[in-house]
């Protein structure tokens, strides 16, 4: 039964949606419930929409752009195919929450409809000046194909909601010269003030086969001139797709503001390229823009990425009203297009997450924001539950397509690990090589989720420890392989190591399950891996949960909750026509 409490919870966020319809309707704009999960018509079945991850209601999206919080409410802005579900007449979609978990939809902010961004308004970000004035840098493809920086402020400050946006006529402020290569130039960050009160900002790049990230620097937010040196650059990766750059605290519990000038702070760089998003922590001094990386990207074996699945042109922002800051992801589709176009939509987005810097100052820790936890709805929970070698433990109860699931394990037979081969350097591979079917000693152990009632099909995240010397290693594995009897998706295999010693902490796992993605966060965040899978039989009501052990030694489940999870609130909003006088 559902307590008290949470259907106090439910009702208050559809009291909020009503309220910021109530809102939007004296702005001129009108709100409809639309049901995400029936796309094409009501006959069509759609057992692959998500129930709350964020994505509109048909079409292509992908890069998230500009998220901010401004006046109470939360905006996203994103890359949209306002007529199709494949990349291609790119504008920005606009969305806003008052909760990061509820959305309204608005009109679409900007539209490739100008000489400086005919042939797309590509990504960007947001940046807030002085006076709480919000402004976009964007990049748009020009009548020649150039990728140039563009600027849009809001129509209206004294609109909450941010509806209307009005290009700058002095776009576009920054062009590809001086050798700067036309197709490589794109994507700025948000922009952060120095101590000199110029704005800076960053823009990817390419020379010579290498990312770079361009330097510019600005007084009045329109001219602009580029520094002599990127900020940073690298020999050992190709362009730097979405750039983004921002302070977190040392040893903090709290995000740190974009222009923090805080001396106890390090320095995120990250870049999209190879299909992932990596990035290295450092030391940056604004005086002389030097940025004095801890290990740079792909150095010495470094492999700092936010996800090691399926998570893509990040973008973060300071929540000024939690103070922390925020990271959302583009996660796209692992099924052909022919496939997108049938089903009327293609990509989400990540459910959104706090970022901290690790104790050890080594590393980023993700997890899910605080406000998903208010869908929570029905409990099944275990503790102290032995999972004997080789056994397979049903959890029933709850929704199994449509859950929030965190697990934690003990270890009583370490010494048994088996050796780790040094030639396993890359966990993917390995992870590829010793599935969830091929038995070790102690692992592999976790959860079968989206899984058939006979385990044909399933989606296994798990762990295996080895012994490595004087040390343990822990890999943390999602095993795609067996999704989908369907032939059509991409069934490969993620991993990564988790920074874990088992001799003093519990193996832990959390994994959010929504129907065709699976979100998983081990070691408290440490590493996180998204995955998109397709199954033909484990859908909606016929989809099944389990917690496996498939080592030779048991394991003991310390503790196991598992929630069904509501399905957040969306709703569209559109302008009002006035009607037609004769």
């Amino acid at each position: 039964m559902i307590d008290l409490k949470l259907k106090v919870r439910m009702k208050i966020s559809v009291i909020w949606v009503i309220v910021f319809c109530l809102l939007l309707f004296d702005h001129g704009i009108q709100c409809f419930h639309g049901d995400g999960r029936k796309v094409q018509s009501a006959s069509t079945e759609q057992p692959y929409r998500t129930a709350y991850h964020f994505q509109p209601p048909k079409n292509w999206m992908n890069d998230p752009n500009g998220p901010l919080y401004y006046k109470g409410i939360y905006h996203l802005f994103y890359q949209y195919n306002p007529y199709a579900a494949v990349w291609g007449n790119i504008s920005w979609a606009h969305s806003i929450s008052y909760d990061l978990v509820n959305w309204i939809h608005l009109d679409h902010a900007l539209s490739p409809e100008d000489p400086f961004d005919i042939n797309g308004c590509w990504s960007g970000s947001t940046t807030i000046l002085s006076r709480e004035k919000p402004v976009i840098l964007y990049t748009g493809s020009d009548t020649e194909n150039r990728q140039v920086q563009n600027l849009a402020v809001p129509k209206n400050l004294s609109d909450p909601f941010l509806v209307e946006w009005v290009k700058s006529s002095h776009n576009p402020l920054m062009t590809p010269v001086d050798g700067i290569d036309p197709q490589n130039f794109r994507d700025p960050t948000t922009a952060w003030q120095g101590p000199d009160g110029l704005w800076r900002v960053l823009v990817g790049n390419q020379m010579n086969g290498h990312g770079r990230a361009l330097l510019y620097r600005s007084q009045d937010f329109v001219s602009w001139t580029r520094s002599k040196d990127p900020l940073h650059s690298s020999t050992k990766t190709d362009m730097w797709e979405c750039p983004d750059f921002y302070p977190v605290a040392i040893d903090g519990k709290y995000g740190v503001d974009t222009s923090s000038l805080e001396k106890f702070t390090k320095h995120v760089l990250k870049a999209s390229f190879n299909h992932h998003d990596y990035y290295i922590l450092g030391n940056y001094t604004p005086t002389t823009e030097n940025f004095s990386v801890d290990t740079d990207f792909m150095d010495n074996g470094s492999d700092l990425r936010y996800d090691y699945g399926q998570f893509y042109a990040s973008k973060t922002f300071f929540d000024s009203a939690k103070k922390r800051r925020i990271l959302w992801s583009w996660i796209q589709e692992s099924e052909n297009t022919t496939y997108d176009i049938k089903k009327g939509w293609s990509g989400l987005q990540s459910i959104p997450r706090s970022i901290l810097l690790s104790k050890t100052g080594k590393q980023l820790i993700q997890w899910p924001v605080e406000e998903i936890e208010e869908l929570r709805a029905k409990n099944v929970s275990y503790q102290s539950k032995q999972l004997k070698g080789g056994s397979v433990l049903e959890v029933s109860g709850i929704t199994a397509s449509q859950a929030d699931v965190e697990i934690s394990f003990d270890l009583s037979n370490l010494k048994e690990a088996e050796l780790m081969d040094p030639s396993w350097v890359d966990p993917q591979l390995v992870c590829s090589q010793k599935t969830a079917s091929f038995r070790g000693s102690v692992g592999p152990f976790g959860i079968l989720v989206l899984a058939s009632k006979d385990l044909t099909e399933q989606t296994a995240i798990f762990f295996r420890i080895f012994r490595s010397h004087d040390k343990y290693v822990v890999l943390m594995c999602s095993d795609q392989s067996r999704s989908s009897l369907r032939e059509g998706p991409n069934k490969a295999s993620y991993g990564a190591f988790i920074d874990i010693d088992p001799l003093y902490e519990k193996i832990s796992l959390r994994s959010l399950i929504d129907h065709s993605i699976v979100e998983s966060f081990g070691g408290e965040g440490r590493v996180c891996i998204t995955a998109r899978v397709y199954p033909k039989l484990a859908t909606d009501e016929q989809a099944y949960l389990y917690a496996f052990n498939n080592g030779t030694f048991d394991v003991t489940i310390s503790n196991l909750n598992a929630w069904n999870m509501k399905k957040a609130q969306i709703v569209s909003a559109t302008k009002r026509r006035k009607p037609h006088l004769n």
